[in-house]
């Protein structure tokens, strides 16, 4: 690695970690950088040796965070490479493809993840070292001989109605009510409904902020828009949010017992509910219901397929759910047998 880039990476690293927009500097400091001869002195060479996998991975952070990736990509990115170099144990420069199906294999088997998510991790991986071979880091890429992880293509139903029914009568406080409610009239992602704030509530329709910082509108009905009456009223906080986030340190032990603890301004913090916050009430809700495979995504899936069963066309339904392409929706509808007889026997001639 030439010195005069790694200094040039260092010193867009520093800029970014201050919130510095660099998307309109990194060229000039590439110029002024040029007309300079630099060199490494030999103790950053050691250290930076000590520890290259921390380094290389801040570089690639760093090249995304520049690519304008958005900073939950960039947490994903982070969290998702970390965990995979520390487990795999070796330096970038050692790491051989059967390494990585190694941690692949041990995720899914040992960890218990989906294909899915292994098929994830792998992409960022992938991406990972992608980036060092263009930056001339690596001569090669071990990732080029792992085969793409299919992903699970068995497709989970919707809610029931009667299941539906089931979750809202065991609804213990208005907040679990707005939040299932919100999830079952928007079809939002977990994500979109954590950064929900108060002030972007309209008449029945709130903006969330979606993947890539691409908003939309989305549209509550009468259920929803009660139950979050009902809960904003119980709050005399100043929290922005629509669903806050307790004082830092608030266990999920502490909001089990008092589960009604957003009555109660000491209590809320200044963040957003976050998204292990809202899956941890969701198994509560499963279990109190006697509901299987209560979760955030699965209201998703409902919303939506509840909609194209009422009528929505298929592409307004993507819309709605934020999709950019059609394909990606039809994977969320949940429709039986007997109900495509029956819209066949309808529409078609």
């Amino acid at each position: 690695m030439i010195a005069r880039e790694e200094l040039r990476e260092r010193i867009l690293m520093t800029l970014i970690s201050k919130n510095v927009d660099v998307s309109n500097v990194k060229d000039d400091i590439q110029i002024i950088l040029a007309d300079y001869e630099v060199q490494e002195r030999s103790t950053e060479v050691a250290l930076r040796s000590a520890d290259r996998n921390e380094f290389l991975m801040k570089k690639f952070i760093t090249a995304k965070l520049v690519a304008g990736c958005t900073e939950r990509t960039i947490k994903y990115y982070g969290k998702t490479l970390g965990f995979a170099l520390e487990r795999i144990g070796k330096t970038v420069d050692d790491i051989e493809a059967d390494d990585i199906r190694l941690y692949l294999a041990k995720r899914q088997k040992v960890d218990g993840v989906t294909r899915t998510t292994a098929g994830n991790e792998l992409r960022v991986i992938s991406s990972f070292f992608a980036y060092l071979c263009t930056e001339e880091v690596l001569r090669r890429n071990p990732v080029l001989k792992i085969e793409t992880i299919k992903p699970d293509t068995k497709k989970e139903k919707a809610f029931t109605d009667m299941e539906v029914e089931k979750i809202r009568d065991c609804l213990k406080n208005t907040r679990e009510k707005a939040v299932v409610e919100v999830l079952l009239s928007t079809g939002c992602r977990v994500t979109e409904l954590v950064l929900m704030k108060i002030e972007e509530l309209r008449d029945g329709a709130i903006v969330v902020h979606g993947k890539g910082e691409k908003d939309r509108t989305c549209y509550m009905n009468a259920r929803a828009i009660i139950a979050l009456e009902n809960y904003l009223k119980e709050r005399s906080d100043k929290n922005p949010y629509i669903f806050c986030g307790g004082v830092q340190g608030m266990s999920f032990k502490y909001c089990r017992r008092d589960p009604e603890w957003y009555k109660r301004p000491e209590m809320v913090g200044e963040g957003h509910m976050d998204k292990s916050s809202v899956e941890q009430m969701m198994r509560r809700i499963g279990k109190r219901s006697g509901v299987e495979h209560v979760h955030p995504h699965r209201f998703r899936k409902t919303c939506a397929t509840m909609a194209l069963k009422r009528g929505m066309p298929i592409e307004k339904v993507s819309k709605m759910l934020g999709h950019e392409q059609l394909e990606t929706t039809k994977i969320y509808i949940s429709i039986s047998e007997d109900e495509m007889e029956q819209a066949h026997r309808k529409y078609v001639v």
